[in-house]
Order: C-alpha cells, then sequence, then structure tokens
C-alpha cells in the first residue's frame, strides 16, 4: 500500500509595486508526494525543482504523513 506525504514549499517572489520599490512576496504550495518516508518526499520534491531548472529562490517548509488514503486518476 502506498504512502502519501503532504510537502509544503515555500517560494519567495520579488515584485515590484509599481513605483519603482520591490518586495518580496511569499507563496506557499503543497505537493502530495508518493514516498517511502518524508525524507524521500521532502529528497523528490528538492529534485523536482532542481531538474525544471526554474531560478526561484525556495525552502521545504513542512512534511507529514497524508491522511490520504489513495489517489484515483483517470485512464
Amino acid at each position: 500500500m502506498a504512502k502519501y506525504y503532504e510537502v509544503q514549499v515555500t517560494m519567495h517572489h520579488e515584485v515590484d509595486n509599481g513605483k519603482g520599490v520591490s518586495k518580496i512576496k511569499k507563496t506557499k504550495e503543497n505537493y502530495l508526494v508518493d514516498a517511502m518516508s518524508v525524507t524521500e518526499a521532502e529528497a523528490r520534491v528538492v529534485k523536482l525543482f532542481t531538474d525544471a531548472a526554474i531560478n526561484i529562490d525556495y525552502e521545504v517548509t513542512g512534511a507529514k504523513e497524508s491522511k490520504i488514503i489513495e489517489v484515483v486518476t483517470a485512464e
């Protein structure tokens, strides 16, 4: 039986307010990861961001086992 983990990532975006002043905006996103442990789930999310080669400042801010028991996908 698969285990799912919720991994929260906080991304830091620099935004311009239109007056020449920029500030850092934080955005939080949650990812559902099929993994054997919390450590593996975090590593998979880091690999996802690394492989995407997107220059975004991010950090994994949380990971926990999900209460979701199964993901049903369309065939």
